[in-house]
């Protein structure tokens, strides 16, 4: 088995595996990112990928897309992630690819999963397989870092999320007569990109002032795909029951140091922990056991200043607005510069990578 490989034309269809399976994006979990490309004489004759957990891995998608069968025996199979060698909701790839008479298997990367983890390669080099492990593998790393990070880490892959002014505000003073909804800072293609944010990432949380004072639904309402699960931190149980997070219209994760004897809805989940110190890290211990592996901690400042003290976070979109408040509730602060800019219309988009 070679675990480096330089040659251009593997890149090529790697980078091809790569695109296709970012078409899963928010569909998979908990199942990681995967696509795949066969080629017979530098030709594509067969491509797919992983669409939703449940229903046929990339390898399979991309056998069954071959109109002529018998030119698999002389293709070779690409796929960014190791094949999987065990059964679940499907049969193994490994097996797929073996009893279709495929001998040529480009892989990116080793799957982190242990029930997969080389178990799939072993497989394939058993059954006389010419199998490269490594090509793009750090593209291939970076496609699954929620996937990685949550067998690996033990807890979901954290973005943080926050808009603010330029004289550094995130919300206007409030106070009991003030109008239950958020103060908006960013413009429209910023608050669509968020949305689009949401489809893509399995979770996403909210502390108690966020949710009593916007009464957010925190779904993906102007982008296609699927509405994130829910979780919001209300150490005493102060959100009101008709709020739009305890509707039930979405999974939704309540943490709590109080014992809950609350029966909202089935669809409402009461987590009970110590708010007194560690608190981002027994968060992450909740949403691992509820198989979570990306989660978007959108506010507010105490919520997220907590994960940012905490140093558990991975990722930060800042979105800075043009209006300024002069005064009222100040943003978090990283102390580090920003990795990228990007221009949103008037509005700038500031990305954090934590390493």
């Amino acid at each position: 088995m070679c675990y480096f490989c330089g040659v251009n034309i593997h890149e090529k269809y790697i980078k091809r595996c790569i695109e296709l399976a970012k078409n899963g994006l928010g569909f998979t979990y908990p199942n990681p990112l995967v696509g795949s490309v066969i080629v017979f004489n530098g030709k594509i004759i067969g491509e797919g990928w992983h669409k939703k957990a449940g229903e046929p891995h990339a390898e399979v998608n991309a056998i069954n897309s071959v109109k002529d069968k018998s030119l698999l025996k002389n293709a070779t199979i690409y796929v960014n992630l190791e094949p999987c060698s065990h059964y679940g909701k499907t049969p193994p790839c490994a097996n797929l690819i073996v009893e279709n008479g495929i001998k040529k298997v480009v892989i990116g990367s080793v799957d982190a999963n242990s029930k997969v983890s080389g178990k799939g390669i072993l497989y394939l080099e058993n059954n006389d397989c010419d199998v490269i492990v490594g090509v793009l593998e750090q593209e291939c790393l970076n496609l699954n870092k929620r996937f990685f990070t949550y067998h690996n880490k033990k807890r979901p892959f954290i973005f943080l999320k926050w808009a603010e002014t330029p004289d550094g505000f995130m919300d206007k003073l409030r106070d009991s007569t003030s109008e239950k909804s958020p103060n908006w800072i960013s413009n429209t293609y910023s608050q669509q990109l968020v949305h689009k944010m949401r489809a893509e990432e399995q979770a996403i949380l909210v502390g108690t002032n966020t949710a009593l004072n916007d009464n957010p639904k925190l779904n993906a309402r102007n982008w296609f795909g699927l509405d994130p699960v829910r979780i919001v931190l209300d150490k005493t149980l102060k959100i009101p029951s008709h709020y739009h997070l305890m509707d039930g219209s979405v999974k939704t994760i309540v943490i709590t140091e109080k014992t809950s004897d609350k029966s909202v809805n089935e669809n409402t989940y009461f987590e009970q922990i110590n708010f007194s110190n560690n608190l981002a890290e027994q968060i992450c211990a909740i949403l691992y056991h509820h198989e979570i592996q990306s989660v978007i901690i959108e506010g507010g400042a105490q919520t997220l200043q907590t994960f940012i003290a905490e140093n558990l976070w991975d990722e930060a979109f800042v979105f800075v607005g043009n209006t300024k408040f002069e005064n009222g509730l100040k943003a978090p602060e990283l102390k580090k510069a920003p990795n990228e800019i990007r221009k949103i219309s008037e509005d700038a988009l500031k990305i954090y990578v934590n390493i």
